[in-house]
């Protein structure tokens, strides 16, 4: 443990936290119960990724679980975004989330290129 710092994991946590209340206010309903799983599904395994990145045993599998992470941020932006054009959400909820995502993504990548570079350079 100690690899990821706690700023991010605390706003990964937060951002679940804040797509378990989006999806929770979602009419009842085809629409609301199909999107509102993707999103959930993958708004919150962000954080459990960069949890269990957290805890990996290699510089490999560290890289690894922090992709998977980022993979989700992104994909959770196309889900808030389809909730504000089908009328689930407003903009006003989504776009918060959205750049958090976004923010997230941009982040996440980051770690994924340094630890990369730092795997290649230590197997030169």
């Amino acid at each position: 443990m100690g690899r990821i710092k706690g700023d991010l994991r605390e706003r990964s946590f937060q951002f679940a936290v804040a797509i378990v209340k989006l999806v929770d206010g979602f009419p009842h309903g085809t629409k609301g119960w199909t999107i509102g799983k993707q999103v959930l599904r993958s708004g919150t395994a962000v954080g459990a990724n960069i949890f269990e990145a957290d805890h990996s045993m290699t510089d490999a599998d560290f890289a690894h679980e922090c992709s998977i992470a980022r993979k989700e941020a992104s994909e959770t932006q196309y889900w808030l975004q389809l909730c504000c054009e089908t009328g689930l959400a407003s903009s006003d909820c989504t776009s918060t989330l959205i750049d958090e995502a976004s923010e997230l993504t941009r982040i996440l990548g980051a770690i994924v290129r340094t630890t990369q570079e730092y795997i290649a350079r230590k197997n030169e």
